[in-house]
């Protein structure tokens, strides 16, 4: 089969997909042209949870497009952290805004100051680094440790930075484009560290909803505020129900003296959410449980495919199955590809992934492959890779 982007020869029926996939207007569908396999931006190419739909639907119904009104949403969400997390989160530290990058910037303004360090772990979320730079804060980078396909923290650097000069550590958790879920006890230590130099941690824990069998997510605050550490956590139903594009995020003050500071926040910071944005994101975490579950089903059955088709196809490319996420971290440096092989295979191949060095040094000779797609775009993919490679 030879998925083309008119959908003359895909299977979107018997697989859930929209019939309109390829005819949507976002990012990934228009970036590149229609003979590219567009596997880079993380979004999902799945339906709507029918809770997310039906909330849409019965908002622009009822001409509902008005200015958003978060507060009902702050008690959404903490009943969804106690339900899945077990987390206690008092409503009152809900802070709603318009993305977990917004929120970081906002953190990062309001409880550090201009030129301080920002810990940042690569290979990591690309806008990690622009981030900390718009907000005026200087980028320490301590990479994380490679065994193989498995990354660890590397404690001794993490704590020569905050020795010297980070003032702050910006933790992906669970960890883009590795995969890597930190168990309790990597948080509490890592807590216990940031207590001993007096370093905020920020947690963007976007991915949190996207964690297989087999691992548990465990929010950094849980083991945070016990020690009396400052923190932040940052979640969105954007990438679990994938609903990027409305705009609505959640950030949580974890603890009393960050939760004086975010009432501080300027009307602005609040007053950019969208309110369908919010209206999504209290459908989604209220009654997408379900819809979720079933997408996890469909994700781990993609993450093992991915590796059976690279073991049989290209095994020269290491591949960590990841924890979390629906994204796959792929060293490609025994195929000589240089330093950005996703070039290679958008040149040689049709099939644009995410380029490694975007995630900074260690991700050379890297690229990142979202498999949240059909499995005959997966397949597809893989073979255009191999004959490219």
């Amino acid at each position: 089969m030879n998925p083309s982007r008119d959908g003359s020869n895909s299977s979107h029926g018997n697989r859930g997909e929209s019939p309109g996939v390829y005819d949507r207007t976002s990012e990934k569908w228009r970036k590149y042209p229609a003979d590219v396999l567009p596997l880079f931006v993380a979004e999902m190419d799945f339906e709507l949870a029918p809770a997310v739909s039906q909330a849409l639907y019965d908002a622009i119904e009822r001409s509902d497009t008005g200015y958003a009104w978060p507060p009902a949403l702050r008690e959404i969400f903490s009943r969804y952290a106690k339900n899945c997390f077990d987390w206690t989160v008092p409503a009152e530290r809900v802070f709603v805004v318009n993305d977990v990058m917004g929120g970081v910037t906002e953190t990062l303004r309001a409880l550090t100051q201009p030129g301080d360090g920002v810990a940042i772990m690569p290979p990591v979320y690309p806008p990690f680094f622009e981030i900390v730079r718009t907000a005026e804060r200087h980028v320490v980078e301590v990479e994380l440790l490679r065994d193989g396909m498995q990354y660890a923290i590397n404690w001794d650097g993490l704590e020569r930075a905050f020795a010297r000069h980070a003032k702050a550590l910006l933790l992906c958790h669970p960890h883009n484009p590795v995969g890597h879920v930190f168990a309790r006890a990597e948080l509490e230590r890592l807590a216990a560290l940031a207590r001993s130099y007096g370093v905020l941690v920020i947690s963007d824990e976007i991915h949190a909803p996207l964690v297989y069998p087999g691992a548990a997510h465990v929010p950094f605050v849980m083991v945070a505020e016990p020690q009396g550490i400052d923190s932040v956590t940052l979640m969105s139903a954007s990438k679990g129900w994938n609903i990027a594009g409305l705009k609505c995020a959640q950030m949580i003050a974890g603890s009393s003296r960050v939760h004086e500071r975010f009432k501080q926040l300027p009307a602005d910071v609040t007053d950019r959410i969208g309110h369908l944005g919010v209206i999504a994101t209290a459908a989604a975490y209220a009654d997408g449980s379900s819809w979720l579950r079933t997408t996890l089903n469909r994700l781990d059955e993609n993450r093992r495919l991915l590796a059976t088709l690279l073991a049989r196809q290209l095994p020269q490319i290491g591949y960590g199955v990841p924890d979390a996420t629906y994204l796959a971290w792929l060293d490609c440096r025994a195929l000589d590809l240089g330093d950005d092989p996703a070039q290679a295979f958008i040149d040689r191949g049709k099939v644009a992934l995410s380029h490694g060095p975007d995630f900074g040094a260690a991700g050379r000779g890297f690229t990142r492959f979202n498999f949240a797609t059909t499995p005959e775009i997966i397949s597809e993919a893989v073979s255009r890779m191999a004959l490219s490679a």
